[in-house]
């Protein structure tokens, strides 16, 4: 879930970290939604941390602290959608599940479909899906280590210059981070982290017009990040 649109070099400290102060399950479960996006500050999209959150006190409670090994069961779980599912079946459990992430279609569109690379027809997951699958049948090695080697060759191909993602019928590209509605979002979290405020204290804090901050605020609250109590926003528990 970290390595939702997040690249890995800012994952692997954030990680050891977060599974250092949440070792199972049943300890993200126990903890405060507040100490966890404490944990998680600096990822940004922070509903991935109160997804997390969610699956935890989900399966310590339902699954009795196991991950459901079944993928559609999997897909039932607060922001667990057909990749998550599968790739933590496939490389948790060893199951052999079929999915695809960036570096999976870099590998796929690199090698299959050169000839449209130079048109303007963009190549669906649809087509690159029954490839990974009779890849994965032929290759006679285990899941994990399959989709391991195959996206380490894709972050491979990537490094040498090799960059497809814009070929993708599924290829969305990132906003500039600078100014953001992201870029406020993770601003008003963390000021709320320290301590609950107003509204005119987040205003004043993010030096933003209200009429930045004002949705802002409401699409945290919908998510059930934070809370409003006596006039102050401050982190849901």
């Amino acid at each position: 879930m970290m390595l939702q649109q997040t690249q890995v070099e800012r994952v692997v400290p954030k990680y050891g970290l977060f599974i250092k102060e949440f070792p199972s399950f049943k300890a993200l479960a126990k903890a405060d939604l507040g100490d966890v996006l404490l944990v998680w500050s600096g990822l940004g999209y922070n509903r991935r941390a109160k997804y997390l959150h969610a699956v935890a006190r989900i399966v310590t409670e339902k699954y009795k602290g196991k991950f459901p090994k079944d993928s559609q069961e999997a897909e039932k779980l607060p922001g667990i959608g057909h990749y998550t599912a599968r790739a933590v079946a496939a490389f948790a459990y060893n199951m052999p599940e079929v999915f695809i992430e960036t570096n999976i279609r870099t590998v796929f569109i690199h090698f299959c479909f050169a000839r449209r690379r130079s048109s303007a027809i963009l190549i669906s997951d649809t087509e690159i899906l029954p490839l990974v699958e009779r890849a994965l049948a032929s290759s006679d090695m285990a899941p994990r280590e399959f989709y391991a080697a195959l996206m380490d060759y894709g972050a491979y191909l990537k490094q040498q210059g090799i960059r497809l993602n814009s070929k993708s019928r599924h290829y969305t590209k990132q906003s500039k981070f600078e100014g953001s509605y992201r870029q406020l979002r993770g601003a008003i979290l963390r000021a709320l982290l320290e301590k609950p405020a107003t509204l005119e204290t987040l205003l004043e804090m993010s030096g933003r017009k209200k009429s930045d901050i004002v949705p802002v605020i409401a699409a945290l609250s919908k998510e059930g990040l934070i809370t409003l109590a006596n006039h102050k926003f401050s982190i849901s528990k």
